[in-house]
């Protein structure tokens, strides 16, 4: 019971919509702008670096909050896994948008915050490295991704977390999907956040 209870909270709580909430308190919304994605970067043109800030925010805890839960109820390695995978579902898949959500990174990031805050290191260095010398935010999001499964494997994690691991990047980037065939016409746009108002 404990199990179920802590998979469908993990969902609900993945799906809360940030972007939207934020874009609304902000006065915008980011599903009618730019890429119509409700993640940080998009975040970012449509309301600035700030609105962007709190977005990723919300969405690393709504990823974290459900694992962390979990690990305290302690339960085995393959509820955490599956509480993990709920959460990031619900991200990229909110029961509150319809079935629709954002690109699931910063909720990502959450859940292997939770689980292995060593292994995120390694992501994030493939991610600052591919962000610095090409500044487009997916693809430095997709080679983050990409980077995961390896360093939870060079871990030794439980194998559970290693599936986990496959899955969350093979969610990635079929979501990134549209992205890849963008940068493959040399289309995708830089990082290029919103200036805010009263900034130079």
């Amino acid at each position: 019971m404990i199990e179920t209870i802590l998979i469908v909270g993990a969902y609900l709580v993945g799906s809360i919509p940030t972007g939207v909430i934020v874009g609304k308190i902000r006065g915008f919304d980011p599903r009618t702008v730019g890429s119509g994605n409700i993640g940080t970067s998009n975040v970012a043109r449509a309301g600035g670096t700030s609105a962007a800030a709190i977005t990723f925010a919300g969405d690393v805890l709504k990823g974290s909050i459900p694992v962390v839960v979990a690990q305290a109820a302690g339960v085995p390695h393959e509820t955490i896994a599956w509480t993990g995978l709920a959460a990031f579902v619900g991200s990229i898949c909110s029961v509150f948008l319809f079935f629709r959500g954002g690109k699931g990174v910063a909720a990502a990031l959450g859940v292997w915050l939770a689980i292995a805050p060593l292994g995120i290191l390694f992501a994030l260095a493939a991610f600052g490295v591919v962000f610095a010398l090409s500044r487009t935010m997916s693809l430095a999001s997709m080679s983050a991704a990409i980077a995961l499964p390896p360093v939870v494997a060079a871990l030794g994690l439980p194998r559970q977390y290693l599936l986990l691991a496959i899955i969350m990047t093979a969610l990635v980037i079929f979501r990134h999907r549209e992205n890849i065939q963008r940068i493959a016409r040399g289309e995708e746009p830089k990082f290029q956040p919103k200036r805010e108002e009263g900034l130079p």
